[in-house]
């Protein structure tokens, strides 16, 4: 293990991702059990951070962290030695696990934590693990571009090329994850084919793309709630069935008609947009403001 580590890690300068990797995985760890004690009102644990009244949710900290260890590592990226690296990177990491912990909260712009859409931040946490276990056995994402063209083609041309393919890729990657479809937009940063794919196909009912194109147009929507249930049966028919398998009483009947029921509960078209005409402050005209009713 110790060779290994020495060779494929820490020759090739890789620590300092081992070390995000790491501290990612010990500070997810510890905010999902801090949560689940806050939730279950544990007398000995700490509580919510609420100065004055104002609850401050861990994405806060995690945005503090993750800037803070961000601009430390830029500093010191010339000079700096793998250790030095690697602890600033762990920092980065535990950062970076509080602000995806809250992933949903930033996606759908709402405290979703405990709902079905508060999957999204597990979704997220996943995604970044196996992203950071693809760097980590070498695999670099944005396939299509080799780095070592751009430094040692002096054409512009080929160099703006290089750019060009650099910004479809991260676009499609934002299409595609706005469509809700967060794990093929990550890895299809690795693999290009998937990520075209995932651009291509329809989005998921409940994502902020369907939000935007697909309530004005019902047929879209019904067929996006079509392949959301089509995809999500037989997970959700196999769950229960396992649930009355355990509890002692499994029955196939039961299991499919329960699984109809969960489908029509968690799969919902996406509410139209918050304000459906521009105005000065675009999509954010018709939020309610203080001292409207809720």
């Amino acid at each position: 293990m110790e060779h290994w580590l020495d060779r494929e890690i820490v020759a090739n300068g890789r620590l300092p991702l081992l070390f995000f990797l790491v501290g990612f995985l010990l500070a997810f760890v510890f905010i999902r059990i801090s949560v689940r004690m806050i939730r279950a009102e544990v007398r000995w644990w700490p509580g919510n951070i609420t100065p004055g009244g104002q609850h401050i949710h861990h994405v806060v900290f995690g945005v503090v962290t993750m800037f803070a260890s961000g601009i430390a590592l830029i500093a010191v990226y010339e000079n700096a030695s793998q250790g030095a690296g690697a602890v600033l990177a762990t920092f980065f990491g535990i950062g970076s696990a509080l602000v995806l912990d809250e992933f949903a909260l930033i996606f759908y712009l709402k405290d979703v934590y405990w709902s079905d859409q508060g999957r999204a931040s597990v979704d997220a946490v996943f995604v970044a693990l196996a992203v950071t276990g693809l760097l980590l056995l070498g695999f670099q994402p944005l396939e299509l571009l080799d780095i070592t063209e751009w430094r040692d083609n002096p054409h512009l041309a080929v160099r703006a090329a290089l750019v060009g393919l650099v910004v479809v890729n991260l676009g499609l990657a934002a299409i595609v994850i706005a469509k809700g479809k967060i794990w093929t937009g990550l890895v299809g940063m690795f693999v290009f084919p998937i990520l075209l794919v995932g651009a291509i196909r329809l989005s998921r009912p409940g994502a902020p793309w369907a939000r935007w194109r697909y309530v004005s147009r019902p047929r879209r929507m019904r067929r996006a709630i079509e392949r959301e249930k089509r995809f999500r049966r037989p997970m959700i028919r196999a769950k229960i069935y396992v649930q009355d398998l355990v509890a002692g009483k499994p029955s196939v009947e039961h299991a499919l008609t329960a699984t109809e029921e969960e489908l029509e509960r968690i799969v919902q078209a996406a509410p139209a947009p918050i304000s459906a005409h521009a105005g000065t402050s675009g999509t954010m005209v018709g939020l309610p403001v203080e001292g409207d009713s809720t």
